[in-house]
């Protein structure tokens, strides 16, 4: 009878485990549970059985717990509930080869303080000193970073 309660006890753990997984993510009272059975069965394996089964037991619920888990994801359900989307954006770059330090243009909304600004005919993201720049200002680029320059107002 031990044994059967003892394989009970390790497939209603498994079950809850796998229910944690995949119904009710977080951790919860299945999750808890199916750690608290799964403790459980070992416990009376070694109670019952000493310290030959008892470590097969354990060794058993250790490999078997993470091989479910693995195996559910892997399959065509677990698929379902995993992201699997491939991000392709990339961040705008400045082309240093067009923009250069001291180089003038315009701004094309007001940067507050940050914003767009055309300079040598490329439309870039730039980023003011700290003062907010009105809209068609004359400015000049300062630094450039990679994904925007540092510029100031040319009449200051």
């Amino acid at each position: 009878m031990t044994v059967f309660a003892i394989i009970l006890l390790i497939l209603l753990g498994l079950l809850l485990l796998l229910i944690e997984f995949a119904v009710i993510p977080g951790v919860t009272i299945a999750g808890i549970g199916g750690f608290v059975l799964l403790g459980i069965s070992v416990y009376i394996a070694f109670t019952e059985y000493g310290t030959g089964i008892g470590f097969l037991t354990l060794t058993f619920v250790l490999i078997a717990s993470p091989l479910l888990i693995f195996y559910f994801f892997k399959s065509k359900t677990g698929k379902k509930m995993v992201l699997d989307s491939l991000i392709d954006g990339k961040v705008e770059t400045v082309d240093a080869q067009k923009i250069q330090v001291g180089d003038t243009g315009k701004t094309i909304g007001r940067l507050a303080p940050s914003g767009k600004v055309k300079v040598s005919g490329e439309v870039v993201e730039a980023q003011s000193t700290g003062a907010f720049i009105d809209h068609n200002t004359e400015i000049k680029v300062l630094k450039i970073l990679t994904n925007k320059i540092i510029v100031e107002p040319v009449n200051k």
